[in-house]
């Protein structure tokens, strides 16, 4: 006879942030029949992963951090990845967390079984099932690699920012660096002085600010350790300037003419030479794609040894980069070191792939290119799964944590209606999820995202938004701060016929 898997009253997927946050709060809760599946060896998700050089976060320490979990010890206004990578190991540990934690369980599929109720999972180390799932494998998970020909046939030495290669020396070498998103920014920095020369492919040109960094003394520190409302005090005024960018995002588009001003003079500061000026300017409106932060970026890109390209790629050969301009004709860059700075899977996130609903389809299939879900979190067909960083989470101003935690109060908020009712079964009806879609839509028309003139991965084949959230984050905090039971089936069991419910409303 085969010995069943053993079972969790809640399975989440991945340690990162959501899947830290999760956890703290489950135990809060005083739950504590669950557990936490990691594929890597350690804690951290994308801050254990993105350890390539001058790793950083671009939002304020003190917002970027649970608040639960205030953490008086920051250096700098702006954390390097180390400092993060220790800060959610810290919080791991104090909060009991590791010893729920699998490591080495990467999540090969996740079924939902209706004749049972749960849902049963593979992993890289055995089977086992739980009522609930939580997906916390966040938009950064999964580093994505460009469609180019011949990648595959390089013969010097090639790797993703997010695999980065601590042991390839880059002194001396002829590097090409692909992509100029928010991690190329940081990294080429770090990496020009060392080079002989390092060659940039840019596709386009983003907007990068003046990044106000500064160390935090320690007469601040001892504030915050000592009087810690001074902490909350500084996040909150952090929080709510954050806020006041949606303004010219959502609102008001043509407020953004200010910060474009300053992008152009960040460039002029630092950028003598009127051609390569006119490389890195923009075309398109600040906001529509990421606005980035750097003091350094301009002026690495400056120096003698670097060259930035912006022909396309026409493909790669063993011992180079080609490219072809307007005219079709090629030119090829000799280099023995290729670091992809392409991003991420953020809007066809791998895991969906994976999970699969009460009708047999993936996640993936029932996305498709417009992938949505109630309140950000629930998906209708899917029950018992919570999403993480969903759908419409996303954010271009402001901490994803502040987003997580109100995800995190609305999933711990349903299991607990669904224990006092003595349900062991929510699915979102399909009608709520529709009404919830078109009031996102709505929110978002008018908005730089749609409107800014680029062409970003915030957008689906069809030009809808699927990754950000279209207006203030407060508005999404108040959404989610309660469970809305009339806006889903809920059962007692497998068997027992679906509790009628008021019409979904949103």
């Amino acid at each position: 006879m085969t010995e069943a898997p053993p079972h969790f009253r809640v399975a989440v997927i991945g340690s990162g942030f959501a899947g830290i946050g999760m956890a703290v709060r489950l135990k809060q809760a005083g739950l504590e029949d669950f557990v936490i599946l990691e594929r890597a060896d350690e804690v951290g998700g994308t801050w254990r992963d993105n350890s390539y050089p001058g790793a950083a976060c671009d939002v304020p320490s003190h917002l970027y951090s649970f608040s639960f979990a205030p953490n008086p010890d920051w250096s700098r206004s702006f954390s390097p990845q180390p400092e993060i990578f220790d800060y959610m190991k810290r919080v791991a540990g104090e909060h009991g967390i590791r010893r729920h934690v699998r490591y080495g369980h990467e999540v090969l599929s996740a079924h939902w079984e209706p004749e049972h109720n749960r849902w049963r999972i593979e992993t890289g180390r055995g089977p086992l099932t739980a009522q609930f799932l939580v997906s916390g494998a966040g938009p950064l998970a999964d580093p994505a690699f460009p469609d180019i020909k011949g990648l595959d046939t390089f013969e010097g030495k090639l790797f993703h920012s997010a695999t980065w290669d601590h042991g390839h020396d880059l002194t001396g070498r002829r590097v090409a660096v692909i992509g100029t998103g928010a991690s190329a920014i940081q990294f080429v920095p770090q990496i020009q002085p060392k080079v002989a020369r390092l060659t940039l492919f840019q596709r386009t040109a983003p907007w990068v600010m003046f990044r106000h960094d500064r160390d935090i003394t320690k007469a601040e520190r001892w504030l915050y350790r000592n009087l810690p409302f001074t902490q909350q005090i500084a996040r909150k005024s952090i929080y709510w300037g954050r806020e006041s960018y949606v303004l010219g995002f959502a609102k008001n588009p043509r407020l953004l003419g200010v910060v474009e001003a300053m992008g152009r003079a960040n460039i002029h500061r630092s950028i003598k030479d009127p051609e390569l000026r006119a490389k890195v300017t923009p075309s398109f409106r600040a906001g529509c794609k990421r606005i980035l932060m750097s003091n350094d970026y301009y002026p690495a890109l400056a120096r003698p040894n670097v060259d930035v390209v912006t022909e396309g790629i026409a493909e790669i050969r063993p011992n180079a980069v080609v490219t072809r301009d307007a005219s079709g004709r090629e030119t090829e860059h000799e280099v023995d070191t290729v670091i992809l700075g392409t991003g991420f899977h953020v809007t066809e996130p791998p895991i969906a792939k994976r999970i699969f609903g009460g009708e047999g389809g993936s996640l993936a299939d029932h996305w498709g290119s417009d992938a949505q879900a109630f309140r950000g979190t629930t998906v209708a067909g899917f029950p018992n799964l919570f999403v993480l960083a969903g759908p419409n989470t996303g954010l271009g101003h402001t901490s994803q944590l502040f987003m997580l935690e109100a995800q995190i109060r609305y999933t711990m908020e349903a299991l607990k209606y669904l224990c006092r009712g003595g349900y062991d079964r929510l699915d979102v009806r399909p009608q709520a999820q529709r009404a919830y879609k078109e009031m996102v839509d709505r929110s978002m028309r008018g908005t730089v995202w749609v409107t800014g003139g680029c062409d970003s991965w915030y957008l689906n084949e069809e030009g809808r938004n699927t990754t950000l959230w279209p207006t203030f984050t407060w508005s999404y905090a108040l959404r989610t701060r309660w469970f809305d039971p009339r806006n889903y089936d809920l059962r007692v069991d497998a068997g027992a016929r679906t509790r009628t419910r008021a019409r979904a409303g949103v």
